[in-house]
């Protein structure tokens, strides 16, 4: 067995697990944090039904961002629905046999990476473009984009440059998947992609892309405007009119 077929299949392990225990650990703090005031953002729903729909349209549409920016909400929504497509499109790779819906996603896919390019490009240029964005952006901001770039970069590359061995590379997955390695390829798209991505999942729990799971435990979003109806009290403010 190759050294990189090694190295990467300790790579990912490490990197699955950082990712898993990372999630568990943040959104078992986000669970455990208390919400006692009602404050979402108004206009809001006046029961939970409203809220579980507002959020859906949120997660899906990404609603409050379409009333703020047009602009912003064009590339951010074009980002994370292409994204969502590759990374269904992907799923072949740790399937066997593939799923019907995952197979007929396979060509859509192709196209979603560059419209995913294209998203993150918009995005990437705002933070030099507009100013009050580029005063407030970190390091962290830029370094997180051009991981996600180059993701979507040499994906592509592997497509319409340099192909690789497709059929290897799912074995190696499901290699990983089963504890039986196998061989993986030593293209270099193919190791600086499969890099790219062990070092994102690594550092997600730690970086701004959580708000993936956050927006599901934000105050503003997840509760109903029913402060008329339900009184809600601090832990101070009960222990004091309890005296």
């Amino acid at each position: 067995m190759s050294a990189v077929t090694i190295i990467y299949a300790c790579l990912f392990y490490a990197a699955t697990a950082m990712l898993v225990v990372g999630l568990a650990v943040k959104i078992a703090g986000y669970a455990r944090t208390p919400a006692p005031l009602t404050i979402p953002t108004t206009p809001a729903p006046r029961t939970g039904a409203g809220v579980a729909l507002r959020m859906a349209r949120e997660v899906a549409l990404f609603e409050s961002l379409f009333r703020a920016n047009k602009w912003i909400w064009l590339f951010g929504w074009l980002f994370h629905a292409a994204l969502a497509l590759v990374l269904f499109r992907h799923l072949r790779y740790f399937t066997e046999p593939v799923w019907a819906a995952v197979a007929i996603a396979q060509p859509f896919g192709v196209y979603a990476g560059f419209a995913m390019l294209a998203g993150l490009a918009g995005l990437w240029a705002r933070r030099f473009l507009v100013e009050r964005i580029r005063y407030i952006s970190t390091y962290s901001d830029h370094l997180m984009l051009a991981l996600l770039v180059l993701i979507a970069v040499s994906g592509l590359m592997m497509k319409y440059v340099s192909h690789t061995d497709i059929v290897a590379v799912k074995a190696f997955m499901l290699g990983l998947m089963r504890l039986d390695w196998q061989p993986l390829p030593a293209d270099g798209p193919l190791l600086v992609h499969l890099f790219m991505v062990a070092a994102l999942m690594a550092v997600f729990p730690a970086s701004k892309l959580l708000h993936a799971p956050g927006i599901f435990f934000s105050p503003t979003r997840n509760q109903a405007d029913d402060s008329r109806e339900q009184r809600r009290l601090a832990p101070w403010a009960a222990e004091l009119e309890q005296k």
